[in-house]
């Protein structure tokens, strides 16, 4: 299974207000492949069209033209049904703003996608609790969000992200918001996730830094992919 591609995108255009005077093309029929267990970075300015491109492959958003088969179901065919399922069992996602439950302390938090999963209770605690575990959050599983750090939040967040086990984590900007040491221990779960967990994971950012991080770097810019170049990862 190793090697074997989890992502495909052909040629993906994504347009916005189509048929309109203020018609606007985003992305440039892009083509990408990103292999099982890879670790790789989408490396773009503001306004490049990385964020649009993390939509696509997160499923958050169909593109106008082009094919994309996700571990081998195509998405561009796929039911809204479908890739519900997809986002929910298939893709964790991490955001620079954590897109945690304000009044709902970390565990619940992180049982959220298996009570949509439809996990029964105690299972869905007992595995919350692990994950909360595995980022070193265990011990602030009762806190609400506004009662935890940045870098807290952000664990936790991983944590709900891979609540379903899913085999693809997308990350975007997840360390925009954190000062570099706690950025640093953000990224250390991240390796940990992708070399003992064999995570799949995509990273957006606009950080040459943390892009050298991983195995492969890709460039976007004004919507097009300008190149991509092995990444410093061990």
């Amino acid at each position: 299974m190793e090697n074997q591609a989890m992502i495909q995108l052909s040629g993906i255009v994504k347009r916005f207000y189509i048929h309109t005077p203020n018609e606007l093309e985003v992305l440039h029929h892009i083509s990408l492949t990103v292999k099982r267990g890879e670790f790789v970075s989408i490396v773009g300015a503001s306004g490049s069209g990385k964020s649009t491109l993390m939509n696509i492959i997160g499923v958050l958003d169909r593109p106008t033209e082009g094919e994309y088969m996700l571990d081998g179901v195509n998405v561009i065919q796929a039911k809204d049904q479908e890739l519900s399922v997809i986002r929910n069992k298939k893709i964790g996602f991490v955001f620079q703003n954590y897109n945690l439950i304000p009044r709902t302390d970390a565990l619940k938090n992180v049982e959220l996608p298996m009570l949509y999963a439809h996990v029964p209770a105690a299972a869905r605690r007992k595995r919350a609790r692990e994950l909360l575990r595995l980022v070193e959050m265990e011990e602030r599983m009762g806190h609400k969000p506004d009662e935890l750090s940045g870098g807290q939040k952000q664990r936790v967040a991983i944590a709900r992200a891979m609540a379903n086990d899913p085999a693809i984590l997308l990350a975007d900007e997840p360390t925009g918001a954190l000062d570099s040491k706690t950025g640093r221990m953000i990224m250390d779960i991240f390796h940990k996730l992708n070399k003992e967990h064999g995570k799949t994971i995509i990273l957006i950012t606009h950080s040459g830094e943390l892009a050298e991080e991983t195995e492969r770097i890709v460039t976007i810019r004004d919507g097009v992919l300008v190149g991509e170049r092995k990444g410093g990862a061990l």
